[in-house]
């Protein structure tokens, strides 16, 4: 029963990383890591960012939010591994951003694996460690 009521917690935390990043609640987004939270992006297998700290990742995030006109996030499938108050979890998702350039809006889409650590802090789930791996990367002009 205790692993069911975990996976559920653990799933709606991703599900609110999607949600809130949506809706640029950026400062609401931190508040689903650690404060110590270590987040990792590769692109086409290569380290293009990675940021320590909930202070560098939301300058980071509040960063790439101001070129981002429209975020649609949709999450698939999220499996997770429970130890005690730790777990490790992958997760798919579909990410359409909508930028302007020259004047035109561009959709790009990505399709994302993410691999997570999380921690149970105060009673509280929290990511700590995120690697993002975009996988698929498609560009287009709307």
């Amino acid at each position: 029963m205790r692993q069911l009521q975990i996976q559920q917690e653990l799933r709606k935390l991703v599900d609110d990383y999607a949600s809130l990043g949506d809706d640029r609640k950026i400062s609401e987004v931190m508040d689903l890591f650690t404060s110590d939270l270590k987040y990792s992006v590769y692109m086409g297998g290569n380290l293009i960012s990675s940021v320590s700290g909930r202070e560098a990742m939301e300058k980071d995030f509040k960063g790439h939010a101001a070129e981002v006109k429209t975020y649609f996030t949709l999450n698939g499938q999220h499996t997770v591994k429970i130890e005690d108050n730790s777990a490790t979890g992958v997760s798919f998702t579909q990410i359409k951003m909508i930028r302007e350039a020259e004047g035109r809006d561009v959709l790009t889409d990505y399709s994302v694996r993410y691999e997570d650590y999380y921690v149970e802090e105060h009673g509280r789930w929290l990511i700590k460690d995120r690697v993002a791996h975009f996988l698929i990367i498609e560009t287009r002009s709307l």
